[in-house]
């Protein structure tokens, strides 16, 4: 199956012993493949039309920040639809964003549809709320969970099962 769409991310292999199991069947992105991490931007360059110069400034983009590191120290929401883990201090994230979106202007983060967009790792939506509880209060014994963010990665994908994979790993500055 062809990609279809593409996004820049922060994967975060260090939360999925503390999410895979929940993102596993709360998160449609984990079954395409989507690996537990921070959306940089999404949706981004059509896969199609990535090339050569697309690539060089979105390397550009990504190594004007330098790495930095990051705790996910508890959960949070977004009402009561989306639970997620928030990075502290978030800052850091916000300027990778930030920079890639100044990059490339025509792809506003989730199409232009959020004002504000927090730095988050989602861990479920979509289900009751109770649900959505009982999975925060089994996530929190994993929290706090230290990361170094020195990458970025571009990824592609559809809306098919395992479909989503990394093209390119981005490197930040040196921080």
């Amino acid at each position: 199956m062809p990609s279809t769409q593409s996004a820049v991310i922060v994967a975060v292999p260090e939360a999925e012993s503390a999410v895979g199991a929940h993102r596993s069947w709360l998160d449609h992105a984990a079954g395409w493949g989507v690996p537990a991490h921070v959306t940089v931007l999404y949706p981004f360059v059509p896969p199609a039309e990535v090339d050569d110069a697309v690539m060089a400034t979105l390397r550009a983009a990504v190594a004007s920040v330098p790495a930095f590191d990051t705790v996910f120290a508890r959960t949070s929401w977004f009402g009561d639809e989306v639970l997620y883990l928030a990075p502290e201090p978030d800052a850091p994230f916000r300027m990778l964003m930030t920079a890639v979106w100044d990059a490339f202007p025509a792809h506003p983060p989730y199409g232009g549809e959020i004002a504000d967009v927090v730095p988050h790792l989602t861990v479920g939506q979509g289900a009751p709320l109770p649900v959505l509880r009982t999975v925060a209060e089994e996530v929190a014994p994993y929290l706090p969970i230290p990361i170094r963010v020195s990458t970025a990665s571009l990824i592609q994908g559809s809306d098919e099962p395992d479909s989503w994979h990394i093209v390119a790993e981005l490197p930040l500055a040196d921080g």
